[in-house]
């Protein structure tokens, strides 16, 4: 069992961190989720000849447990899917962990005469406890007891393992978020997406930032417990610096975000009407439902049109034929726009001669004029298969779910409504989980973000509350509201501090139903650029730079090390 241990605490980190999500959201794992694996990857394996590798293998296990936990929900499009992705997106956590271990702690002065095999402070114990019946384990010295000077006593050392570590893991997820065009979502710090008082740090950092403080407080607790461990044995326990400036920097976020939450900026109101429209994903694109589905949305939003919106959106897909190249569809959301005065915003799929396209319309109240813009990040797997054309068989993997691939869009299309004073950002599906392509927009002159996505896919499983749990962040980030349209859920309200205001459920309480939601969202009068919308990703980059550095300055300790014995023998 002594054995089992540190393969059991790294499958509990991979249990924890799964637990901060939907459906069960417990976030307040993520403050100490990592600490089994870092336990098991310091304080273990120490007689283990090839011990990276040991590391690397108990991180590749808690990524595992994670990844193929927190989203087990793809079992509803494609298992083999499920499969591969826990498999592929193991790695990175592997790498941290494998990370962690090089930078793992060691004592500075150790006793030359103790057993070998047994970590310092294990090696100390046993010669306490010799010691107390008589036993005597090496030789008596003058010098300090070899574990005053360990590396785990100095505040300054914690200090710079947890920011080293916590770096490494945001360069990790930021990998992770844009090898084979991405898939970033559950990072740990959009774990916090509920607390409204902490998360508004992300203006500034963007979610990474809280992501490095979550990383930064598991390293600190381990490190607390270690020194406890250490002087109750050697010395008097004493207050140490690490730990009281951890909670004083999280007392301060909080404090940060307490303030924000209180100033909010003058703002108009706009009366928007989202549709909800629960059309099985059977139907969506099959002729025979054509009508069926025309008069579902006219029945929806003639209920709609009773408030009079400024707007009113429909979800991704939401049209079963292209709309400009279909007479039937072309006419029948032209002639609603223009039988009703209202703008319509609505997912549909576009086509030219360069591809197909999935994609967003804008119609105007009048009916006359269209704006376009086409999706840019593709869903790997679910709107294109990566290497389809040069790895034959990988398209098995989503079978008949994937036949053909979309095109990438090119432009940041920023929609021009009747109402001059606002002007939307057309995000289509996952690209609200995306803060560098939502930035964009914004830079463009966006001031209300709009998602039209099909969650359909992910039936009744908790798939389309993790995609609203990460797309809270774009608020905060921008400071601008956001309104969600879906076909089965979550269509909802969110406003610039990233609460959501209103969302849409049936009288049991349930997502999963067919309707509308109707209200005003605060649209900014006079907006200005947060950190994040000027600089972007500039927290995560610092991060990644550190952790390059970081693996440069240990290839250099490594190849030092390695050079040591032939100098020596000259």
């Amino acid at each position: 069992m002594l054995r089992l241990w540190p393969w059991l605490a790294a499958a509990t980190s991979g249990v924890l961190y799964r637990a901060c999500f939907a459906p069960f959201d417990q976030a307040w794992f993520c403050w100490f989720a990592l600490t089994p694996l870092l336990t098991a990857i310091w304080f273990s394996g120490a007689d283990t000849k090839r011990r990276w590798m040991r590391d690397l293998l108990l991180g590749y296990l808690a990524g595992a447990i994670f990844f193929w936990g927190v989203f087990s929900w793809l079992t509803t499009v494609t298992v083999p899917g499920l499969v591969l992705v826990g498999f592929y997106m193991g790695l990175y956590m592997a790498g941290w962990a494998w990370l962690c271990g090089a930078l793992r702690p060691g004592l500075r002065k150790l006793s030359p005469k103790v057993p070998k095999g047994l970590d310092a402070v294990t090696q100390h114990l046993a010669a306490k406890r010799a010691a107390e019946k008589g036993i005597v384990l090496g030789q008596p010295s003058a010098q300090p007891h070899p574990l005053a000077g360990s590396e785990w006593l100095s505040s300054l050392l914690n200090l710079r393992l947890a920011f080293l570590a916590a770096c490494a893991w945001v360069g990790v997820e930021a990998l992770r978020g844009i090898v084979f065009s991405g898939w970033g979502w559950n990072t740990i710090g959009s774990a916090l997406h509920a607390q409204w008082a902490m998360i508004q740090i992300a203006e500034v950092t963007g979610v990474p930032g809280l992501s490095f403080l979550v990383v930064f407080v598991n390293v600190i607790l381990v490190a607390t417990v270690r020194r406890f461990m250490i002087e109750t044995e050697v010395k008097p326990v004493r207050p140490h610096y690490d730990l009281t400036l951890t909670m004083a920097t999280l007392l301060g976020v909080m404090g940060f975000g307490l303030r924000v939450l209180q100033s909010p900026s003058p703002a108009t109101s706009v009366h928007i009407a989202a549709v909800q429209s629960n059309v099985p994903r059977e139907e969506k694109f099959n002729a025979e439902f054509a009508q069926a589905t025309f008069d579902k949305f006219t029945r929806l939003s003639q209920v709609a049109m009773s408030s009079k919106p400024d707007l009113l959106v429909w979800p991704e897909s939401s049209m079963p034929a292209p709309v400009m190249q279909d007479e039937g569809t072309y006419r029948f959301v032209t002639e609603f726009s223009a039988a009703t005065k209202t703008d319509l915003l609505l997912g549909a799929l576009d086509l030219d001669e360069t591809g197909d396209y999935n994609a967003a319309l804008l119609v105007s109240a009048e009916g006359r004029r269209i704006q376009m813009y086409h999706k840019m990040h593709l869903v790997p797997f679910g709107e294109y298969v990566p290497g389809r054309h040069t790895l034959p068989g990988i398209g098995a993997i989503v079978g008949d779910q994937v036949p053909s691939d979309f095109s990438f869009g090119k432009e940041h299309t920023v929609f021009q409504l009747t109402r001059e004073d606002v002007r939307v950002a057309p995000l289509i599906c996952f690209e609200d989980t995306i803060g560098e392509l939502t930035r964009q927009f914004v830079l463009g002159g966006a001031n209300l973000l709009v998602n039209v996505t099909n969650d359909g896919w992910f039936q009744r499983s908790a798939g389309s509350q993790q995609h609203l749990a990460n797309a809270i962040f774009r608020c905060v980030e921008t400071r601008l509201p956001m309104v969600r349209a879906a076909n089965t859920g979550v269509t909802c309200f969110v406003n610039e501090f990233g609460r959501v205001t209103q969302v849409l459920l049936d009288d049991t309480g349930s997502q999963f139903t067919e309707g509308i939601l109707s209200g005003d969202v605060r649209v900014p009068t006079n907006y200005k650029p947060t950190f994040y919308v000027q600089h972007g990703e500039l927290f995560e980059r610092v991060c990644g730079g550190v952790g390059v550095l970081t693996l440069l300055a240990l290839a250099l300790r490594r190849l030092r090390h390695d050079r040591k014995p032939s100098a020596l023998s000259q």
